[in-house]
């Protein structure tokens, strides 16, 4: 088994430990998607309380990638995908808050 088979079987995992409703195949292309970043363990999560770092993900994801408008939906959007990965969870993987994010605002076709 690859790193890369590793580490999606390991989003997967942790997709059902919380119970989030994304399909396997979406999380295998967000995790893709992503390159060497899912790697290194500084890049691999995402610091929730960094308000730095939730503007990089509005930013460089949500309009960059997936060409989203800036309004306050995205705010609102980030803030419920962080909420339903748990509060108390400090592995808020990329990948997986990336996939929510997909779904959320259904752009799944972008990662087919």
């Amino acid at each position: 088994m690859s790193k890369l088979d590793e580490k999606i079987a390991a989003y997967i995992a942790e997709a059902k430990k919380l119970n989030l409703p994304l399909e396997d195949s979406l999380i295998e292309s967000v995790t893709k998607g992503l390159g060497p970043s899912i790697y290194k363990a500084d890049a691999e999560t995402i610091a929730a309380s960094d308000p730095e770092e939730i503007k990089r993900l509005k930013s460089n994801f949500l309009i960059k990638k997936l060409g989203l408008p800036d309004n306050a939906k995205l705010d609102a959007a980030i803030e419920e995908v962080l909420n339903q990965m748990g509060k108390s969870n400090r592995n808020k993987y990329r990948a997986l808050v990336y996939a929510l994010l997909v779904k959320k605002f259904k752009k799944e076709s972008s990662y087919k």
